[in-house]
């Protein structure tokens, strides 16, 4: 047995990023603000990122931008048979799945009595279907190698609520009940399921609200500030990572204290 206290410390950090070098993570909904911020996070940290998304020109400039750990996979995420081919594709690629992160989504905010039904069926298609796909084809995959960690990008409103965005609450808590579902199955064969529950955060979803709403919103936030894309992507590489290894169905909030 080797004595880990006698090795080097640069030895111990070079072996730390063959480790690291070897994890294939997949990232849906990647080229917006959260995703974007994840991939470049995780790809800084060693993984070998896919970047997944219907938007091949975004996804190209993207996996451009971070460099050789990244690649792209582009299809349409809300069509079940064009996710089942690309996925298919994927495993006969890489053949292992170490991390999945769900980040695909859209918010379309309205009064409860104007919701149309193309955004119920665009909103519920996009958070809610897309991401139990991808989370059925990772569970598969993961059981395989008997470990994994899958990181479902929820919203602090799928717990707490809020006005006008009904629609998009119902769809975010419907992810906090898979996540929490899938943990308790996928516990015993080593597969972590945990979600994210983001507050405020600048991101192209938030930056059309009306400079009075914005105000009265930060006015909610304890910190008296929106939290950034790479504060998320932080918490997602630690809940990516070994760190977290007895961590699973956590919903885990980062708002800024805007709910206590």
């Amino acid at each position: 047995m080797v004595d880990i206290r006698k090795i080097p410390p640069t030895t111990l950090n070079d072996k730390r990023k063959i480790e690291l070098s070897s994890l294939v993570t997949l990232i849906t909904g990647a080229t917006g603000g959260i995703g974007r911020a994840i991939a470049q996070q995780l790809a800084a940290n060693g993984h070998r990122v896919v970047l997944a998304g219907r938007n091949a020109e975004m996804l190209t400039a993207l996996a451009t931008e971070i460099g050789g750990q990244a690649e792209t996979l582009c299809y349409e995420l809300r069509d079940s048979q064009a996710t089942s081919a690309a996925l298919q594709g994927f495993a006969r690629q890489h053949k292992r799945l170490d991390v999945l992160v769900n980040a695909a989504g859209v918010m379309l905010d309205a009064p409860l009595g104007m919701i149309s039904s193309a955004a119920i069926e665009e909103t519920l298609q996009t958070n809610l279907t897309a991401t139990l796909n991808h989370l059925q084809y990772a569970a598969r995959l993961m059981s395989k190698q008997g470990r994994g960690s899958i990181i479902n990008i929820a919203s602090i409103v799928g717990v707490t609520g809020s006005a006008n965005q009904t629609l998009y609450a119902a769809s975010k808590a419907a992810v906090i009940g898979a996540t929490k579902s899938a943990a308790k199955e996928l516990a015993p064969k080593g597969i972590r399921v945990n979600a994210v529950a983001p507050g405020f955060i600048d991101t192209r979803l938030t930056a059309k609200y009306a400079p009075e709403v914005r105000a009265r919103i930060l006015g909610q936030i304890g910190m008296g500030r929106a939290g950034t894309p790479e504060e998320v992507a932080e918490l997602v590489a630690f809940l990516a990572s070994d760190a977290s290894r007895y961590i699973t169905g956590q919903v885990i909030g980062i708002d800024g204290g805007m709910v206590l």
